[in-house]
């Protein structure tokens, strides 16, 4: 809960390091550090249980800085929850979040429309979240590596061969929202389109970019 360095955090559907699939990616991490500056307590909120109506167990503006992965599903009441942690916290409030508004803008949507649909509705506009915080917030967007060790679906924009694993797939949440007609579809016509060429063609340039910018953000708010 407390730490005076980076937080474990992943970006998948939990906490990294809550399973095999979700190996944290240290160039995430630092930038979530970076974000939360020379804080010397930290609360962690993404691991602690959602207490709901009942807030937060700690004294206002106990902590210098925190921070939380908002991973939408997980968390019952997202302004409620951003609420205590601004009460909390007399410094910066870091959120690592998905920008709904980009989550279509990525390659998958040409293969699984439906997934990304689902996935855009699932999280909270950034607006809401930077509402809920008050105060003065900055939000920009995370590099994701081209050899990302973390497994969103992001993390394979210039590996398109490895979402077609069905456990990489598992390792991103919003995978087990959608029936199998979606899954199927996705890896057929990613399948036929690899080998005609055809993403190649469309994409192909994303394999030498080192970082993609995508609709994994950083959301920093100080009172």
């Amino acid at each position: 809960m407390l730490t005076a360095s980076a937080p474990h955090i992943g970006t998948g559907g939990a906490p990294c390091g809550t399973t095999p699939h979700h190996p944290p990616d240290e160039r995430i991490a630092r930038s979530v550090a970076e974000a939360l500056g020379p804080a010397r307590s930290v609360l962690d909120a993404h691991a602690l249980p959602d207490h709901g109506a009942s807030g937060l167990p700690f004294e206002d503006e106990e902590f210098d800085a925190s921070t939380l992965l908002c991973d939408a599903p997980h968390l019952s009441d997202i302004r409620s929850r951003l609420r205590e942690l601004r009460r909390v916290t007399r410094g910066p409030v870091v959120l690592l979040a998905t920008d709904p508004s980009r989550v279509r803008d990525f390659w998958l949507d040409r293969y699984a429309p439906d997934l990304l649909a689902l996935e855009a509705r699932r999280h909270p506009a950034i607006g809401q979240l930077t509402a809920a915080l008050g105060g003065t917030a900055a939000v920009r967007r995370v590099p994701v590596p081209l050899d990302c060790t973390d497994t969103f679906d992001e993390a394979y924009y210039g590996r398109p061969e490895l979402l077609l694993d069905p456990a990489a797939r598992r390792a991103g949440s919003a995978w087990s929202f959608v029936d199998d007609r979606v899954r199927e579809e996705f890896d057929t016509r990613l399948r036929r389109e690899l080998r005609s060429g055809d993403w190649d063609e469309r994409f192909g340039h994303l394999r030498r970019r080192p970082t993609y910018e995508g609709s994994l953000v950083i959301v920093r708010a100080t009172p």
